[in-house]
């Protein structure tokens, strides 16, 4: 009998991968012009990276990673091999890019408040001032806080203040007294961290006042970037409260927010009514209103000069209108506050305009890439914000569709009447699909909501946006320094209100959103690598990115969410009971944690809707079973001794002091002042984490001075009835 051939994989493999190998190269080759649009995505990787470690590198490991990449890219430049000088430059990108984020938030430390201080007296200069519905927010620079025990005081502190605000500009002295608390930590593992964003913004300390403030005398004198930096805040914010002064309510915060970035007093139902038709970018300065300003300063100015025959003959009046639209769209830059959508965008407008002084045709995918570099470059945090990412993945999607459709053939004329009116709907329509689809999955990460009806709230609300709103915007911010903005801002508030009209309606469509629930952080990267690939390459071989984005929504549909949910103050607890939806034990204390938690689960139930029904309470704690274990989570220590012996799980707002041995798991109020928040998930096997394990051991995440030490790689208290 002849013996049956068998496969022998291993030499199949060795076969195989040479020929693939050997494929890649030759797509790569055919594509080599699109391979500097990789290196913003591989600076953005070492950002990235560094970002994602658990501990704090050093910073000799920062500047020896800087300078490998120096000398990487130098490599790369006498390279004549165009694969290797690819390889090289790209590792030398993602190596510089790890040592300037690591620059940059040594370059930004300050000190961080770690336990919350009892109302104190606090001497300070106003940095910045924000309307909210009640009283005013404020950023403020502090020279003294009473009581302070630490070595140096944090250099910001954001503190609410609910009366006697009104009259506060940036550059003012103050006194207040206020209670000032550690920036938080997340309200969930995973969950956004307000406090790194506070690290790097220099911010070590939140709180609230007590009484008014008292304007007081300066204490130092600011250097010369900070009266820079004073002087554009306190632009901005003469602005705004003349626009509030004209256009009083949520129709001029709106307002405040398309002109000065100032999105303060924006009334919850109007944004949640433009969130929800696809509309929240309108209140974002990005592409949208730098595209409206720059290009319309370049239209008018270059109209203008034509009706002087001896000026548009002699001289360039194109250049010079380019030359208008770009300080004009600066200007507008520095006024709004130069948040990552705008610069992004003005960036990619002042290389347009810049091509058109240089008589150079613009690479929009360039200029994206280069956007990318020179934010990353000078902020690198914001890889991790979503406005970055939100940004850069809709402007990318835009201008890879515009590349396509300028590679197509097109027809020698039009056939159709009202070919201008049906090419800008198209216009419209194909901008909101495209940035719908590319964002995403960014928004359902971010802010755990999809909307479906998109396309059809921007096809009525961005001709009103295009042709009356921000038209008017300009020209109040033209006749402002006249005193002669009234009427242009009334017709702007007219614009506004209709925009929000068209937002109630489409909002209210049946189906309009839809909950999302929170998705990992690797879905989110497959996601991205998939589209980059998708965007970046120009040839056949791009739609293996695809491969990326289905393994992305494999693990999307594969994750499971947490059983039980413990907050910060060790006092909020929620259990995922048989209807597999997230109860809470009692009212929860914690009320900003418990809506944190239903939106990221995709639950759109409110809060008291959401309290358990077979949860047994009383004035001693709370009992509950899910997945054949007992939770406990006593309030008094009366009831702590019969809980440790009878529950499998122990959840105390009191401390143990570790008398607690019987059940698999116990938590109690040091554990979440050392830990944060704690995500479990139930079975036979208990698996935990902690805020404190997904922030990792960082600079923006240190706990309190009595809780610091070395963080184990498992979780001691984690018992199993199988231990010993």
């Amino acid at each position: 009998m002849e013996r049956l051939r068998t496969t022998h994989w291993p030499s199949v493999l060795r076969d195989l991968l040479p020929a693939i190998l050997a494929w890649l190269v030759r797509c790569a080759s055919a594509d080599r012009d699109r391979l500097v649009l990789w290196l913003p995505v591989a600076f953005g990787t070492g950002i990235a990276l560094y970002f994602a470690l658990p501990f704090e590198p050093s910073g000799t490991l920062g500047f020896a990673f800087a300078a490998a990449g120096v000398l990487l890219a130098a490599a790369a430049l006498g390279t004549e091999s165009t694969a290797l000088r690819a390889v090289l430059a790209g590792v030398a990108v993602i190596l510089i890019g790890f040592g300037m984020a690591k620059h940059r938030a040594d370059s930004v430390a300050a000190p961080v408040l770690h336990h919350r201080m009892a109302a104190s007296l606090i001497d300070a200069r106003v940095d910045s001032v924000e309307v909210r519905d009640k009283g005013v927010r404020t950023v403020l620079t502090a020279a003294s806080i009473e009581r302070w025990r630490g070595p140096a005081l944090p250099k910001r502190v954001r503190i609410s203040i609910r009366s006697g605000g009104d009259n506060l500009k940036p550059g003012d002295w103050i006194a207040v007294k206020a209670v000032l608390m550690p920036p938080p930590d997340p309200a969930e593992p995973g969950d956004y961290d307000f406090g790194r964003a506070a690290f790097f913004r220099q911010i070590g300390a939140v709180g609230f006042a007590f009484g008014k403030p008292a304007f007081i005398a300066p204490r130092f004198q600011p250097g010369f970037t900070d009266r820079i930096s004073i002087a554009i805040e306190l632009l901005r914010w003469r602005m705004s409260a003349r626009i509030h002064s004209v256009l009083p309510g949520s129709t001029g915060a709106i307002a405040a927010a398309l002109i000065t970035g100032d999105r303060g007093g924006i009334s919850d139902e109007d944004e949640a009514a433009l969130r929800d038709a696809g509309l929240a970018h309108v209140l974002a300065i990005a592409g949208l209103h730098m595209a409206l300003v720059g290009f319309g300063l370049f239209w008018i100015v270059r109209a203008l000069l034509a009706l002087f025959p001896p000026i548009a003959l002699r001289y360039p009046i194109k250049k010079w209108a380019a030359v208008a639209a770009l300080l004009g769209a600066a200007f507008y830059l520095v006024i709004s506050g130069a948040a990552t959508p705008a610069t992004r965008a003005f960036i990619m407008l002042a290389v347009m305009l810049i091509a058109i002084l240089f008589e150079r045709p613009a690479i929009s995918m360039r200029s994206v890439g280069l956007a990318a570099a020179i934010i990353l470059a000078l902020r690198p945090e914001t890889i991790i914000e979503p406005g970055f990412q939100m940004s850069f993945a809709a402007v990318a999607g835009l201008v890879a569709v515009a590349e396509w459709e300028r590679s197509r053939q097109r027809e020698a004329g039009e056939t159709l009447p009202f070919g201008g009116a049906r090419r800008y709907l198209r216009g419209i329509a194909t901008t909101s699909l495209v940035g719908s689809l590319a964002t995403a999955p960014y928004a359902a990460f971010h802010f755990d909501r999809a909307t479906h009806y998109a396309v059809l709230g921007n096809l009525g609300a961005m001709p009103i946006m295009g042709f009356i709103t921000m038209p008017a915007a300009a020209l109040a911010v033209m006749l402002m320094p006249f005193g002669l903005d009234a009427y242009p801002l009334h017709v702007m508030g007219w614009g506004i209100e209709v925009m929000l009209a068209i937002g109630r309606w489409v909002s209210d469509l049946p189906g309009s959103i839809s909950p999302v629930s929170a998705s990992p952080m690797s879905a989110l990267i497959l996601l991205t690598i998939g589209g980059l690939w998708v965007l970046l390459w120009r040839a056949r071989w791009r739609w293996l990115g695809l491969a990326f984005v289905s393994a992305g929504g494999v693990l999307i549909l594969a994750d499971k969410p947490p059983d039980l949910l413990v907050s910060r103050d060790g006092v909020t607890v929620a259990l995922r009971e048989a209807d597999n939806r997230l109860h809470f034990l009692r009212v929860p204390a914690d009320k900003y944690s418990a809506e944190e938690w239903l939106k990221r689960d995709g639950d759109n139930r409110s809060v008291p809707d959401a309290i358990s029904r077979t949860a047994r309470c009383d004035v001693y704690g709370c009992i509950s079973q899910a997945a054949g274990l007992r939770i406990a989570a006593p309030r008094r220590s009366d009831a702590l001794a019969e809980d440790c012996a009878s529950a499998d799980i122990v959840i105390s707002a009191i401390p143990t002091r570790h008398h607690c041995v019987g059940p698999r798991l116990v938590i109690d109020r040091f554990d979440v002042s050392r830990n944060g928040s704690y995500a479990i998930w139930l079975g036979d096997k208990l698996t935990a984490t902690t805020a404190q394990d997904s922030r990792g051991n960082r600079p923006w995440s240190v706990p309190s001075p009595q809780y610091r030490r070395t963080r184990p790689t498992s979780l001691p208290w984690m018992r199993t009835r199988s231990d010993p």
